[in-house]
């Protein structure tokens, strides 16, 4: 049995909580902390059994070591936002607890993804016996574990991996994100990048695109983006040739971002108002609907996984590997829609594996590195189960 201390109480926070509760021969007890305390509050009123609730601030190493110290937990989930990624991983350092988080680092002055910031502090966790896991989500996460899957239990060589990710709910506002704005508008309006025959080939923003037909969604306009979990499978896949990140975006949330590109409102530097300085994609986010509020106006389903495509036993060989979650479903549940919902259950089960010992080593490690059957299984159980299906390797539903 084992304590676990949360750290964030966003959409994703509040699923990583419900689910920690229902682990209930695991996770002994349960501190949930950020720096709204009342958002604690109102999680953990939803439980079926007490936690502890705390305020902290993330940016703040030393408040953080002090509630470290005082909770003395065995693993620390990081679903706060990226930017306060370091100064976790320091406080876990500086009081020797196993660390997991759902997205890399990233600074504030500058949209881009990278492993960069976290990957050196291998030595240092190595050093203090203690582990880092890092994209303990879905995507990252469970799309590198699949790929793991596949690689163990499907291929010889992986050739070519096209993660692909869709979102077929509708919340019913004119413009919102299903996660952080802030995050989530960075993200997408940064430029494209895909890595092919060893080089990273950079688009711009929405330049390449193409329709798929989703499994239990149907046809989707898919955009080629770059994302993390592409920049630790290109070291750890076998034979890799090449590998590309699709999500999908209606037209309508396409119109909106480019009304506000055009206007300034996805700046994230500093400009003056009234004497003031104001961050315009931080403000645009303190308008936007709270992504934690849009579980009971959500309906429909998300389908997110992996067309791998490689050699077996001197044969060319394919799969689709990947989970459908229902929005509804996941309110029902747990409160959230599935986009928190997708995101939390790794997290939780991801700190599982690290405090049953089934992922236990001692540094810096991403998903694809570790065992996935044991964290397949579990993934199942709690929530997000999964599905294979054989292709014909000459004939994808998809263009290459």
């Amino acid at each position: 049995m084992s304590k676990v201390l949360i750290i964030g109480a966003g959409g994703v926070g509040g699923v990583v909580t419900h689910k920690c509760a229902q682990a209930k021969d695991v996770f002994s007890e349960i501190c949930l902390a950020s720096r709204t305390l009342s958002k604690c509050e109102a999680i953990a009123s939803e439980l079926d059994r007490p936690i502890r609730t705390e305020k902290v601030d993330a940016d703040d190493v030393s408040d953080l070591v002090r509630l470290i110290r005082d909770f003395k937990p065995d693993v620390l989930i990081n679903v706060a936002l990226p930017y306060q990624d370091l100064s976790i991983m320091e406080a876990c350092l500086e009081t020797g607890v196993d660390y997991v988080d759902t997205a890399n680092y990233e600074s504030p002055e500058e949209a881009r993804f990278s492993y960069e910031f976290q990957w050196p502090y291998h030595p240092r966790f190595e050093e203090k016996g203690i582990m880092g896991l890092l994209g303990s989500g879905f995507d990252p996460g469970v799309t590198n574990v699949f790929c793991a899957y596949a690689q163990k239990h499907h291929f010889d060589e992986i050739h070519y991996v096209d993660i692909l990710d869709a979102n077929g709910g509708d919340h019913g506002y004119p413009f919102a994100t299903n996660f952080n704005p802030e995050i989530n508008i960075r993200e997408v309006s940064a430029n494209g990048r895909y890595w092919e025959n060893g080089a990273w080939i950079e688009t711009k923003p929405m330049e390449i695109h193409q329709t798929f037909n989703f499994p239990e969604i149907g046809d989707k306009e898919m955009y080629l983006l770059y994302h993390e979990e592409m920049e630790s499978l290109v070291k750890h896949l076998n034979g890799l040739k090449r590998i590309r990140f699709w999500m999908t975006f209606s037209q309508n949330y396409l119109t909106h971002l480019e009304v506000l590109k055009n206007v300034g409102m996805t700046r994230i530097d500093p400009v003056t108002y009234n004497g003031t300085e104001i961050v315009p994609l931080q403000f645009l986010r303190a308008l936007l609907p709270d992504p934690a509020s849009l579980g009971p106006r959500t309906v429909g389903k998300t389908n997110i996984g992996c067309i791998v495509r490689g050699i077996k036993d001197g044969e060319p060989k394919a799969i689709y590997i990947y989970n459908v979650c229902d929005h509804q479903e996941c309110y029902r549940e747990v409160k959230s829609q599935a986009i928190s919902y997708t995101t939390g259950v790794p997290a939780m089960v991801g700190a599982m594996m690290v405090v049953s010992g089934q992922w236990k080593k001692t540094g810096i490690f991403n998903m694809e590195q570790m065992n996935p059957d044991p964290f397949l299984e579990q993934l199942s159980k709690y929530g997000l189960p999964w599905n294979v299906v054989e292709l014909d390797p000459k004939s994808i539903p998809l263009k290459v």
